[in-house]
Parts: structure tokens; C-alpha cells; sequence
């Protein structure tokens, strides 16, 4: 893998407060997990944030899962960090940790 993707990556993630990577976007997400991932950005009131489509970009498809040693997407990304797929986001929005993090 091109470390010119992992540059691309570092600098989606680092220059975007809120960064998800999906399968399709936020308003065609291409999946379940994917559309799941959005509507719990949207129910915490995250109106704008960073998405980056893996179905139109297989090297970043690739690429992000070896960025986080994640095998699977969607993944989200708060100032830097990887906090998880879909179902850790389900877990944190329902425990309250996902609104603390973002800082609502």
C-alpha cells in the first residue's frame, strides 16, 4: 500500500473535527452500518461533517482499514482519533460517551 494514501488519510483525519469513512454518502450511504453511522452523527446534531466515499476510491477502501488496523467500514475519526465502526458508535451513543466526545 502507497504511503501516499496513509498521507492522504493523516490529513483527512487531522484537519477535519469529525471525519467518517462510508460506504456511499451521507445522503445514498451504500449500507445498513453505513446509514446506521450517519443518522447516530445526525441524532447528536453533527450537521456538517468530513465523509469520504470508499466505494468511489478503492485505494483509500484499502488504505483506511490498514490506517486504523479496522477490517471494517464505516469508521469514524473525532479530532484525530479512531473511535470505531458502527456498532461501537451504537454502543457510545446509547451509553452517552459518543455526545461527550464531540463535545455537544
Amino acid at each position: 500500500m502507497s504511503q501516499d494514501i496513509q498521507q492522504v488519510i493523516h490529513e483527512q483525519v487531522s484537519t477535519h473535527p469529525v471525519v467518517l469513512y462510508m460506504k456511499g454518502t451521507p445522503q445514498f450511504p451504500q449500507c445498513g452500518f453505513s446509514g446506521n453511522a450517519v443518522r447516530i452523527l445526525q441524532a447528536l446534531g453533527v450537521k456538517d461533517f468530513f465523509s469520504v466515499n470508499v466505494l468511489q476510491e478503492a485505494e483509500i477502501r484499502q488504505g483506511i482499514k490498514d490506517y486504523a488496523n479496522w477490517p471494517t467500514i464505516p469508521q469514524l475519526y473525532i479530532n484525530g482519533e479512531f473511535v470505531g465502526g458502527s456498532d461501537i458508535m451504537a454502543e457510545m451513543y446509547q451509553s452517552g460517551e459518543l455526545k461527550q466526545l464531540l463535545g455537544n
